[in-house]
């Protein structure tokens, strides 16, 4: 009995499937031609056309959650027209259903869209972007990578121009600087080289120049025993969006306990987090466009033009939130829930007034 309670009843499913088919097909559209534009951008910078395909595939993900909640709201818009222009709206209507009764399957699909996009795209999208970062895809200090570390034996400062990952995920970095001191600050050797390799085991440099306390240049191979690792340095230097929503709240811990600002880290967990609320916020938008008296929608292109503009002006709003969360103007939870709740709650008023005129 209780199973069956909470079977869903054939309107729900009917509901739910068309506007998934809506949905799925504004995403179709929308990412063909991203990807599309992308595969001609990228063909003259890859060497083959396979690799630009996954080029254009990589940054198609990049590109999702921008337009996923815009998606969402146009085959809310899409799906409402459908069953307008077939009549079958008017014969739900007509056996007693209130609009949000009528809603509610569209909001079970789009909280289902958020939490699949936030738990399994968003850390596939941050794999495939994170296995070969260079230092243009970094948050860099002064364009250059630094490095400091202390320990009982000295202090180890390094600067490199820019780094690759390898294959075995080590660091390679280029053009590098590294400055030993000892535990009273006075510098011990100073290390110059075209390439060094970071790995578990260490730093790992070839064809080195190394300068003495002594000032006796010396060139040849050196090993210098670390507790950095490729993971604490990506760590440091990544952005919000590239670590996966599973992996930021083991990463804001544990910058919060070096003392490090993880405001900006926050502000993406949350969005991450309340994404099916968002979805929800332009799900209940675009049912609060698709409201009409008439029997055959034919103001629609006005209303879907309407609703563009309101939804970029929306977006535009929700970034200013953003901003002021990430610069602590705003509590970061704040800045992410209060819009979404403002859409909601604007939305709902004007479903219920036009639902009783």
């Amino acid at each position: 009995m209780i199973m069956k309670r909470f079977r869903p009843n054939i309107l729900t499913l009917f509901l739910m499937r068309r506007f998934f088919a809506s949905f799925f097909l504004v995403m179709l559209t929308v990412c063909g031609i991203i990807f599309a534009v992308t595969f001609v951008e990228r063909l003259s910078s890859n060497p083959d056309a396979i690799s630009t395909l996954m080029d254009a595939w990589v940054r198609l993900l990049e590109y999702v959650p921008m337009f996923l909640p815009l998606a969402v709201f146009m085959g809310t818009l899409v799906a409402f027209y459908n069953l307008t222009k077939s009549s079958e709206l008017i014969i739900i209507s007509g056996g007693g259903l209130s609009p949000f009764q009528i809603a509610r399957p569209f909001l079970i699909g789009a909280f289902i869209i958020g939490v699949f996009a936030a738990t399994v795209i968003n850390p596939y999208s941050v794999d495939l972007t994170t296995r070969k970062l260079t230092s243009h895809q970094l948050k860099l200090i002064d364009n250059a990578i630094w490095l400091r570390e202390s320990s009982d034996n000295g202090y180890l400062t390094a600067r490199a121009n820019g780094m690759n990952i390898a294959k075995n995920h080590d660091i390679i970095f280029n053009d590098i600087i590294i400055l030993l001191q000892n535990d009273k600050f006075k510098l011990t050797e100073r290390i110059s080289a075209k390439n060094a390799t970071l790995s578990n085991d260490g730093i790992k440099i070839k064809n080195a120049k190394i300068v003495g306390n002594d000032g006796i240049i010396t060139n040849g191979s050196r090993d210098i025993k670390t507790k950095l690792t490729p993971q604490t340095v990506l760590d440091r230097y990544l952005q919000p969006d590239q670590i996966s929503f599973w992996k930021l709240p083991a990463f804001i811990h544990k910058m919060n306990s070096i003392g490090v600002s993880t405001r900006n880290h926050l502000v993406q967990f949350w969005t991450l987090l309340f994404l099916p609320l968002t979805l929800i916020a332009m799900t209940v938008l675009g049912i609060a466009f698709s409201q009409t008296k008439q029997r055959r929608n034919y103001n629609f292109g006005v209303k879907f033009s309407l609703a563009i503009v309101t939804c970029f002006a929306l977006y535009f709003i929700v970034n200013i939130f953003n901003a002021l969360g990430n610069t602590g103007a705003l509590p970061p939870l704040i800045a992410i829930v209060a819009p979404q709740i403002i859409i909601i709650a604007g939305a709902s008023t004007f479903i219920t007034s036009f639902d009783t005129i």
